[in-house]
Order: structure tokens, then C-alpha cells, then sequence
């Protein structure tokens, strides 16, 4: 009996090492180093931000990386996931890069100055791709709305972005082409809201893939 015992233990050993040697989680962010330059307004605006919550593709919103493979195939990475819900990186990342360029912060969920105009913000990713060796891509239908509590009005603009960038290298540099798209976007979205708070009748971007 200790000699099945024995052999049972030592049999199990190999699995046991195994485990141990597993490839370990990596963990990836849409967000931008704290330290990374961006544009800085010369004043702040005379109205307040909120950005709205994201919504995303719900095939790529896992906690792990969806890479596309092919035509119609997608290979989820067990051993890579991002450091929050997909939605929730977008969201924080770009707020963080629209912060910079508008020269204001988030108010969502803060307290709000009185008088002040509201310009909210509701991003809709309709796709976001990753695609190793080649590019990474974000389609994007941005909603822009502000109210102006003095005249108890509202106005209204709808544009999207479909911004595309190549990339030869691994997982890291998708990631890193993910969060350059992100700021090419905050850069689309804070001139087109530069222009159209100043100007109701100036419209969106010309909409087109960048390449």
C-alpha cells in the first residue's frame, strides 16, 4: 500500500509543477500615463462636461482580450484581460483625454455650478477591433447635447468616427495602438465641441476612416 502511495504522489507531481508553471495573467489598460503630454486649452470653458456612460459591442465587453481571427472568427485570451469591464477602460480613458483638451473635469455624479451650461457626451462603440499583426480599429457614434439652464434649452448633434491604425507588433503594442485611437477621437470630438458650442449651425467631422 505506501508503495501505490508513493507512486500515486510522485505520478502527481508533474501535474502539480505544471499548475505552478502556468502562464500568468496579464493585466492591460485603455488609460493613458498620468505623465503623457496633451492638449491644454488656454481657459477653461464657460460650460460643464458630463460624459455618459459607454456602450459596447457586447462580443469584445469581456474581461478578457477578444482578438478577431480571419473573416468571422474570434479567439478570446484566457491569460489576458483588461484591469476593468472593456466599457469601463473606454470610459475612464476617454473622459481623461477629453478632460485635457476641454480644459474642465467630468462632472458626472459631482456637484454642478449654477448658470452653467451641461454638454454631455454618449458614446456608442459599434465596433472595436484587434486584430494582432495588422491593426486595431474603433467605430464610434459620439452624441453631443447641451443645456443651457438660463434659456431652458437644448440642442442636439450626432457624429461618428471610424479610426483606424496599423500595427505589426504583439498584444502590447494593440493596446498602446488602442489608447493612440482613443486620443485621436478626444481630439475629433473636443474641436468638433470647440466649434459647435460657439457655432449651433457648424456640423461634425467629415466622417471616414483614418489610415
Amino acid at each position: 500500500m505506501n508503495a501505490i502511495l508513493a507512486r500515486v504522489r510522485t505520478l502527481g507531481l508533474p501535474v502539480l509543477l505544471a499548475a505552478c508553471a502556468s502562464t500568468p495573467t496579464g493585466y492591460h489598460t485603455l488609460l493613458a500615463p498620468q505623465d503623457q503630454p496633451g492638449h491644454l486649452p488656454a481657459a477653461a470653458p464657460g460650460y460643464q462636461f458630463e460624459m455618459q456612460q459607454v456602450r459596447m459591442p457586447v462580443q469584445v465587453d469581456q474581461p478578457q482580450l477578444v482578438i478577431r481571427q480571419g473573416e468571422g472568427s474570434l479567439a478570446i485570451l484566457e491569460s489576458e484581460r483588461w484591469g476593468a469591464p472593456l466599457a469601463d477602460e473606454f470610459h475612464d480613458a476617454l473622459t481623461q483625454r477629453l478632460e485635457q483638451r476641454l480644459g474642465t473635469r467630468d462632472v458626472a455624479g459631482l456637484p454642478r455650478a449654477g448658470g452653467l451650461p451641461v454638454l454631455s457626451v454618449r458614446p456608442d462603440v459599434r465596433r472595436f477591433e484587434t486584430v494582432p499583426g495588422q491593426y486595431a480599429l474603433i467605430d464610434v457614434v459620439w452624441s453631443l447635447g447641451l443645456s443651457d439652464p438660463a434659456t431652458h434649452g437644448r440642442r442636439n448633434l450626432t457624429c461618428s468616427s471610424v479610426l483606424r491604425q496599423a500595427t505589426s507588433g504583439g498584444l502590447s503594442e494593440l493596446v498602446l495602438a488602442h489608447q493612440q485611437l482613443i486620443d485621436r477621437l478626444a481630439q475629433t470630438m473636443s474641436g468638433t465641441i470647440e466649434l459647435w458650442v460657439a457655432n449651433p449651425s457648424s456640423g461634425c467631422p467629415i466622417a471616414g476612416a483614418a489610415r
